[in-house]
Formats: C-alpha cells, sequence, structure tokens
C-alpha cells in the first residue's frame, strides 16, 4: 500500500524540489525586499509551467509587451493561461 501512496506524492515533491533547493538560499537573503522579489519570480516561473509555457519564453514574451500594456484587456492577455504555449518571438 505504500507503494501506491509513494507514487502520488513523487509528483509533489518533484514539483516543489526546487523550491525546497532554493529555500536554503533565500534563508540568507540580504533584504526583506530581495527575498519578497524572489519569490514573485518563483511564483511566475510556476504559474508559467503549470499553464504548459516554457517559463523563459512566456516571461521574455511578458516583459517585452507589458510596457506597452495600457488597459486591464492588455494586462490580462499576458497572463500564462492567456497565451498560447508557443508564442511567436
Amino acid at each position: 500500500m505504500w507503494f501506491v501512496e509513494r507514487l502520488h506524492n513523487n509528483a509533489a515533491e518533484r514539483a516543489i524540489k526546487p523550491f525546497i533547493i532554493g529555500r536554503k538560499a533565500w534563508l540568507f537573503s540580504d533584504t526583506v525586499n530581495g527575498a519578497s522579489a524572489s519569490a514573485k519570480i518563483y511564483s511566475l516561473v510556476e504559474a508559467a509551467k503549470v499553464n504548459g509555457q516554457e517559463p523563459y519564453t512566456w516571461l521574455r514574451h511578458v516583459l517585452e509587451r507589458l510596457p506597452h500594456a495600457s488597459s486591464v484587456k492588455d494586462y490580462e492577455a499576458l497572463l500564462p493561461w492567456n497565451c498560447s504555449p508557443q508564442m511567436p518571438r
């Protein structure tokens, strides 16, 4: 029975592994603002992954278009669940 439970836990363990590894590094963040920035970037990367995006490609897409966004509709279009998985460069 533990084997079945272990199968279910493997996916969760793999998903949080980068966070667990990073936790040691974040323990020694110089400032609260630095730790907050790291947490925000990590959240964006994980949101991209969950929504089928390649994180670097999606972040680049968003950061190139963000300065030109001027309405709520423009901002919503940049969310990872609103972008196509293979965004053109």
